[in-house]
């Protein structure tokens, strides 16, 4: 798989820089999770700041073309909508999440 950066810009209003990419690979399209590590590799960036928002492949050609973007710091990922974390697996499932937290105990007075 080799991912190439076609066009990156800085977006200070929002704190993150926006990254569109190519991939081309050979086989089966690879993963949102092998395209994710190769990104955070190739851009320098901390893996839980990566937000890889889509990846369209090309009808009949072995590539794919995606846009992610790349956050300052967690406080500015705000602006995401919850199923795109969810699907970087930036944030764990709720149902999840609220089944192993222990139930808060109750103040006895």
């Amino acid at each position: 798989m080799k991912i190439e950066v076609v066009s990156e810009r800085a977006n200070p209003l929002l704190k993150r820089r926006e990254v569109k990419f190519s991939v081309s690979y050979a086989g089966a399209t690879p993963s949102r999770k092998d395209i994710r590590e190769e990104l955070v590799k190739l851009l320098h960036a901390k893996a839980e700041l990566l937000v890889l928002d889509r990846v369209d492949n090309e009808f009949g050609k072995n590539s794919a073309k995606g846009y992610a973007k790349v956050y300052e710091n967690k406080e500015a990922m705000g602006v995401e909508p919850l199923h795109k974390l969810k699907r970087n697996l930036l944030v764990a499932d709720e149902k999840k999440a609220e089944a192993a937290a222990p139930a808060p105990a109750e103040e006895k007075k």
